[in-house]
């Protein structure tokens, strides 16, 4: 997995616990063609090939348009991708960690280039707030295939 840049002028780190397996965790996460069915921020997506390392995939967030490169995909582990937009370099990472019927899950970025040290503090506070809607976004797809399977079994 890349590290972050922890000396990036704009760092997060932020977790959840799921109540939901990791794999389930995984496979929500991991389908990036879906990720505009649970994050309302993200309006496009397209991945460019397989769910593999040196992978691409487009989306569109926020009103910005972005080109990532997956540089890890560890199932049920690690899952992370570096990114540019507007001369902005960004590394983003989720770490899963299996706790059973549970799963912590942390994600964490960094961004450098001119404009993350010109916007540092607000670019902190916007990536701050979208992570944890992110997270809680997470939990909610996660946690709602839960009762879907259970419902689907019953």
């Amino acid at each position: 997995m890349i590290p972050i840049n922890d000396q990036a002028p704009v760092v997060c780190s932020q977790k959840i616990l799921i109540q939901a397996r990791v794999e389930q965790v995984w496979s929500v996460l991991t389908n990036i063609s879906n990720w505009r069915s649970w994050m309302p921020n993200v309006k496009e997506t397209r991945l460019n090939g397989s769910l593999a390392p040196e992978t691409t995939f487009d989306w569109k967030t926020g009103g910005m348009k972005i080109h990532s490169k997956l540089h890890t995909v560890s199932p049920y582990k690690f899952f992370g991708w570096t990114g540019k937009v507007y001369g902005i370099y960004a590394i983003h990472n989720w770490v899963l960690t299996d706790l059973g019927e549970t799963t912590e899950v942390q994600v964490s970025e960094s961004m450098t280039g001119i404009l993350a040290w010109l916007f540092r503090k607000m670019l902190t506070k916007t990536l701050a707030q979208d992570m944890a809607q992110s997270l809680e976004f997470l939990q909610a797809a996660s946690e709602k295939q839960i009762t879907k399977e259970k419902e689907q079994t019953a």
